[in-house]
């Protein structure tokens, strides 16, 4: 694979999986009735919405930089942890599959996006 093919599959599945949870983000803060209703049907606390809506939209900025290595790989370990607990709880609710499957489908998508941020950094290595 191509340095130019790596890097920008890493920029699209960054942009990709970041606008997501911003968006994602965006709900939480503004408390979206769809979020309330799950958090209450989970039997989550609703000041949970704005906390997770803050860490989310710090991890896409932890997601976009490229300075700080060791804060990134955290932040790839959180939305890991995050996308498993949301697909676990809305399982054990019994909730809608479609609400099971789309954390697991951007937990994909995160795995890809990881493996492509270690190519892209052996790259830049490579290149330097």
């Amino acid at each position: 694979m191509s340095a130019k093919t790596i890097k920008i599959t890493y920029w699209v599945l960054n942009i990709l999986f970041c606008l997501f949870h911003v968006m994602d983000a965006i709900g939480g803060l503004t408390q979206a009735k769809a979020g309330v209703d799950a958090m209450q049907a989970m039997g989550y606390p609703l000041y949970l919405m704005s906390f997770l809506a803050v860490l989310k939209l710090l991890g896409v900025i932890a997601l976009l930089q490229d300075k700080f290595r060791t804060i990134k790989e955290w932040t790839f370990a959180g939305f890991s942890f995050t996308l498993i607990g949301t697909a676990v709880s809305h399982a054990c609710i019994n909730d809608n599959p479609a609400f099971v499957i789309l954390p697991v489908v951007f937990l994909a998508l995160l795995f890809a996006l990881y493996y492509f941020w270690r190519k892209f950094e052996q790259v830049k290595v490579d290149l330097a």
